[in-house]
């Protein structure tokens, strides 16, 4: 019998959503995952799933009002020409979208935005594709709303937005530093970014200007909502998703559709949890903390982080953060921001290591840049090996 053509169009990443919640299901109706354990993720999980349906929406909607567009031709322009000056732009973006809309959103919307500008100015678009993917994972550790894994920790240690931040900023500003200094080694230095110097482009003009302001507005008001109000992320988020909605109701409504939400992750989060939350109760507790051990030192802190790092490359940092969260001791705050550090800033070295790279990997390919897994997985592992530590190293200084 023939495979509906729906279902054989299907990506890759949707049949291991649908897998990973089918498991989690079957493993509690069979009594495997005890039912208290799984309704207590999902207790957890829901605010998550939220703030995450909530918060895509938004950027996708910011993204069709053309707010990123401009912002990227003004990147090009101040650049004025100068490689140097391009790639520190470059950088300062994709950190402030990682960091203010979350690592997710920079893969899914940044990524397209930074190859039509390499298209547009004519450069080599694999510097500007390895920004994008390098500094969604090791720029998403200062606030909650970067990472949902900071979500997480944030809950545990009890810490508000820019109380997060207050004790995140050394580490984060290290781990940009060293990724900045990795791409201008592998990918932006002369001889291997592919041209001397580039022509800067026209600035861009939305199509229309009213939805680009209120989409830039509400985007804004999200940010100061984060920073500044005591609410949660998910109420802040889907208030600005509103305000963008409502907008594009009146100016553009055939955008609004049941696309926009992210089915797949709405699907993938929960059943990963349950996946989790099954072999925690079988063992991996143990296994884990053995592995973390209870030193909340700097020895400690290393070797939570390198165990983060190690295994979000081998599984997947989300999943290998909760597990790791409960295996640190009650009380040990910064070895589980060394976690922290180990999951957002580590897992650079294989395609599945994140759920931001495997998502970059489809736009790549989609937008016919190939990217070899030879040179991600060899260079990454530098990143890895180089920015974990420092960033570690930094936060026990602040600490």
């Amino acid at each position: 019998m023939p495979v509906p053509l729906r279902l054989a169009r299907r990506h890759p990443l949707d049949w291991l959503a649908a897998a990973l919640l089918a498991l989690g299901l079957l493993f509690l109706a069979t009594g495997v995952l005890p039912a208290q354990a799984a309704g207590d993720a999902m207790a957890r999980v829901a605010p998550l799933l939220a703030f995450l349906g909530t918060v895509i929406v938004l950027a996708e909607l910011v993204s069709r009002a053309e707010v990123f567009d401009v912002v990227a031709a003004r990147v090009a322009r101040a650049g004025g020409g100068s490689y140097l000056r391009l790639f520190l732009l470059c950088v300062a973006f994709a950190s402030l979208t990682t960091i203010a809309l979350n690592l997710d959103t920079t893969a899914v919307l940044l990524t397209p935005v930074m190859l039509a500008l390499a298209a547009r100015v004519g450069i080599a678009a694999v510097p500007l594709a390895m920004t994008t993917v390098w500094l969604a994972n090791t720029a998403s550790l200062l606030l909650p709303v970067s990472n949902l894994t900071n979500l997480l920790a944030a809950d545990r240690v009890a810490l508000s937005p820019l109380e997060l931040a207050g004790r995140m900023w050394a580490p984060q500003a290290a781990a940009v530093a060293v990724t900045a200094a990795c791409l201008w080694a592998f990918f932006w230095r002369r001889g291997r970014r592919g041209a001397e110097a580039y022509e800067a482009p026209p600035a861009h003009r939305p199509a229309d200007r009213a939805l680009f302001r209120i989409c830039g507005l509400a985007c804004a008001g999200f940010l100061l909502a984060i920073l500044l109000a005591d609410a949660p992320l998910w109420i802040a988020s889907g208030a600005a998703a509103a305000v963008a909605a409502a907008a594009f109701a009146v100016r553009r409504p055939a955008v609004l559709r049941l696309s926009l939400v992210p089915w797949r992750l709405l699907v993938l989060v929960p059943g990963m949890f349950l996946v989790v939350e099954t072999v925690n109760a079988h063992g991996l507790h143990e296994l884990l903390a053995s592995a973390v051990g209870t030193d909340d030192g700097l020895l400690g802190m290393l070797r939570a982080a390198g165990v983060g790092a190690g295994l979000s490359n081998v599984l997947n940092n989300l999943p290998v953060y909760l597990a790791g969260e409960s295996a640190v001791p009650v009380g040990n705050e910064d070895q589980l921001l060394a976690l922290l550090t180990g999951t957002n800033v580590g897992p650079v070295i294989t395609p599945w290591a994140s759920l931001a790279t495997l998502l970059w990997f489809e736009r790549c390919h989609a937008g016919g840049v190939r990217v070899p897994v030879r040179t991600f997985v060899a260079t990454g592992t530098v990143l890895a090996l180089t920015a974990v530590p420092t960033s570690v190293l930094a936060l026990a200084a602040l600490g």
